[in-house]
């Protein structure tokens, strides 16, 4: 049955928790979080729009059976995909089972769009291209005219869902809208340039995986690069290159962001009566407590102990 939901939100981990393919967002810019989310289910295609508005590194892991693309609906702010630059002009292919970061230095806004993979084959006969998802990510450039009708209609199915949600939810012309934007799909597609995807950026994308499967099987450990860079088995300059190039930072940076994210789930999470500020922050390895407070109220808009206070209520 065809359907759609728009969500705003205020809270990083229930954005993350709402995207189809979004695992987890760590907060690199101070201020008041704020997001949308626009998700569409046709019938057989997928599509979602996205707004938020402070730089922010994205874990993405693609759907396994599902062939996906992202692109940019309007500039903005520096927007890259594993360290590659994406335009508004470029199309990304992700590989099936992709696991990315996204990094945004501002405002982002972009738009994504998935179909099961059986029915990427069979457009790829009838399109005469290749359409399905590729072994490695992919960057493409289509033709000016082709990138902005596949615009103007994802936009168009955004302005149903938010005003007229009832249209999309009638099977005959949910059919309609998805054809129409698979068609642009595979117009954009079918004819596209392909823009060089280097070596190196795929050997440094393995390396972030690497590092990012090490963070997660300690998530309450305080990890130092030395045995990160040990355990992922590149040096720590290697380490430090790939992390600079795909989060636009340095490891230790991240790690501090991360654990400062963790922090605050703790304290949104905890039982009345059960902690303090205090056994949290150490807990994540925050033993200067003043400064932990201030890089906190910084990060997410107020202090540690409201978040905690509002826990309890």
């Amino acid at each position: 049955m065809p359907e759609s939901a728009v969500r705003t939100f205020s809270d990083p981990d229930d954005y993350a928790a709402s995207h189809f393919s979004l695992s987890e967002v760590t907060l690199v810019g101070r201020g008041r979080f704020t997001a949308k989310l626009t998700r569409i289910d046709l019938h057989q295609l997928r599509i979602q729009r996205f707004s938020d508005n402070l730089p922010r590194i994205m874990h993405c892991i693609s759907a396994p059976g599902r062939a996906s693309l992202t692109f940019r609906t309007c500039p903005g702010p520096s927007l890259l995909w594993s360290g590659m630059e994406m335009h508004p002009s470029n199309i990304r292919r992700h590989a099936e089972g992709e696991d990315a970061i996204q990094q945004s230095s501002g405002l982002a806004r972009g738009a994504a769009m998935s179909l099961p993979v059986e029915e990427w084959a069979r457009l790829a006969i009838l399109g005469g291209c290749d359409l399905g998802p590729p072994k490695d990510p992919l960057t493409v450039t289509p033709a000016r005219g082709a990138m902005a009708r596949l615009r103007r209609l994802h936009a168009a199915a955004g302005a149903l869902a938010e005003h007229t949600p009832e249209i999309i939810a009638h099977p005959e012309a949910a059919r309609s809208l998805e054809q129409a934007l698979i068609e642009a799909l595979v117009e954009c597609l079918g004819e596209a340039k392909l823009d060089e995807h280097r070596a190196a950026q795929r050997r440094h994308s393995l390396v972030m995986r690497r590092f990012r499967r090490a963070v997660e099987e300690n998530p309450d450990r305080v990890l130092y690069i030395p045995e990160l860079a040990s355990a992922i088995g590149v040096s720590n300059s290697t380490l430090r290159i790939c992390c600079q190039e795909q989060l636009g930072m340095s490891p230790k940076r991240y790690l501090m962001l991360r654990h400062m994210h963790l922090a605050r789930r703790a304290l949104r999470d905890s039982a009345p009566g059960m902690t303090t500020v205090t056994e949290i922050a150490t807990r994540y390895g925050f033993w200067e407590l003043g400064r932990f407070a201030v890089e906190y109220g910084s990060l997410f808009g107020e202090p540690p102990s409201a978040t905690l206070r509002r826990a309890r209520e």
